[in-house]
């Protein structure tokens, strides 16, 4: 999959989504999906955006429901990290799961697992930095619950090399395949590999039951540990032309949104904090994305450098960006992101409990659409 980087192209893939095929096909690494995960997790697109499109088109709520519930995970990930901030690095639930290192199987890493739909997954990652949901939840329980690493270190390899990669998606949904934001560790077998990649593949370390996966030993493949310590090469440092009578926009790797704020007449910046990426590095690959994405910004530039930086930061009459957990220590005025379901938020449980909120917005909002039509 070649990720198109012009904001034309983006809408065109959105116009394209069939939800009714994506609904009884997203699991397979052959279905229906969208590939618009690297321009929401970029904050180019938002999920209401494309809701609005396809309620333009005249799907109904039914037909739009199974879409919606994915991209809800989104929000309920993003929800969770609003209320526990870097918490969300670390274990969220204490839970004793037979860890025994903090590194990355090596033969994972080189994508040589013998697990064929999973190593081709691997080698797609490097070569496009993508990888469809199903496999990545595949190679989490293969790393940490069969080869019982800790989650963190091969969360950050992952987010190294993807598009569309979300801190809060991340470390959750690996986190919630390891039992550590869930109430069960997540197992997959060769069976259901198969079923979901179109493998016919045997008599591997993961063609067992359910029942008797949990009780393996490591097997032995997996026995190898390296270490995984990456770094972003970030652009070479510019100090930006900046007109000290114009509000200032910061843009940063996850707003990128080219219509945000665009009729007026401002300073637009990039913003790569090397002290971020220094936490959280990112690939070549993906930082071309970034600043492929970032040329879809009207008179936008980049500056590598950290906030306090910023040429005049205190006298611009205004500053804004839009709320993110990663940048609250940005001055002045803060946007609300463009959510799916706004009007639910704070701390859930649970996806599920989070998910009945929404739906229950969900049919209030249809309901009261249904009577406004017949007034």
């Amino acid at each position: 999959m070649q990720f198109p980087i012009h904001y034309p192209d983006i809408l065109k893939l959105i116009n394209a989504i069939d939800p009714i095929e994506y609904g009884k096909t997203r699991n397979f690494t052959t279905g229906a999906v969208s590939f618009l995960s690297p321009y929401i997790a970029r904050g180019v697109i938002s999920t209401r955006q494309i809701l609005d499109r396809l309620e333009e088109k005249g799907y109904s709520t039914d037909q739009l429901e199974r879409l919606m519930q994915q991209m809800s995970w989104r929000e309920f990930f993003q929800r969770t990290w609003q209320y526990a901030e870097d918490d969300i690095l670390d274990d969220m639930r204490l839970r004793y799961t037979g860890t025994r290192h903090q590194q990355i199987p090596e033969a994972l890493l080189r994508a040589e697992t013998g697990i064929d739909a999973v190593d081709d997954a691997v080698a797609q990652l490097y070569q496009t930095g993508y990888i469809h949901n199903h496999l990545r939840m595949y190679i989490a329980s293969i790393a940490c619950n069969v080869g019982k690493a800790d989650w963190k270190t091969p969360a950050s390899w992952m987010y190294y090399h993807l598009l569309d990669g979300d801190l809060a998606s991340n470390a959750l949904s690996w986190q919630w395949v390891t039992g550590h934001f869930s109430s069960k560790q997540y197992y997959c077998n060769q069976e259901n590999i198969n079923k979901y990649t179109g493998m016919v593949q045997r008599d591997t370390f993961l063609d067992y039951s359910y029942e008797i996966l949990p009780h393996l030993e490591i097997p032995h493949i997996l026995n190898r540990h390296i270490p995984f310590s990456p770094l972003t090469v970030l652009p070479e440092k510019k100090v930006p032309v900046l007109d000290p009578t114009l509000p200032l926009l910061l843009y940063t790797s996850y707003n990128l949104d080219p219509n945000w704020k665009k009729d007026i007449a401002a300073n637009r910046i990039l913003l790569l904090e090397p002290s971020h990426f220094r936490k959280h590095p990112v690939s070549e690959r993906v930082l071309r994305f970034i600043l492929a994405l970032a040329g879809n910004i009207s008179g936008l530039q980049v500056f590598t450098g950290e906030l306090n930086e910023i040429p005049g930061l205190a006298s611009f009459p205004a500053v804004y960006s839009k709320e993110h957990p990663l940048y609250k220590h940005f001055p002045g005025t803060k946007d609300d992101r463009d959510w799916l379901f706004p009007e639910v938020s704070g701390s859930f449980h649970s996806f599920f409990s989070y998910w009945k909120k929404c739906g229950a917005s969900m049919r209030k909002k249809e309901k009261n659409h249904a009577l406004l039509q017949r007034a």
